[in-house]
């Protein structure tokens, strides 16, 4: 098995000028909540966006808080395979 490149994995995407721009948009939006005293450094919880970033989503009245393992996880089987890629509040939202 080789080798992870985080190197070559950096220039090429977390690099580039665009997803630093992301990235401060999504500590500035942590920082913020901090402040505002809704979340605390290692408390589990992550600053959430309701729209995504990636997907045209803006910093003001666009978070939210929740826990760090439902941000992040996906639908998946009794195996621990992913069975879908869309969050369960995608999901939700496609219903209605």
């Amino acid at each position: 098995m080789t080798r992870r490149d985080y190197r070559s994995e950096y220039d090429r995407y977390q690099g580039t000028e665009e997803q630093k721009k992301k990235r401060a948009q999504r500590n500035a939006a942590r920082r913020k909540a901090e402040r505002e005293g809704k979340v605390k450094k290692g408390d589990g919880k992550d600053v959430a966006h309701k729209r995504a970033i990636s997907k045209g989503g803006k910093n003001k009245g666009n978070t939210k808080i929740e826990s760090a393992g439902s941000n992040r996880s996906f639908k998946r089987n009794s195996k621990g395979q992913l069975v879908s890629e869309t969050s369960t509040r995608e999901r939700k939202k496609r219903r209605t």
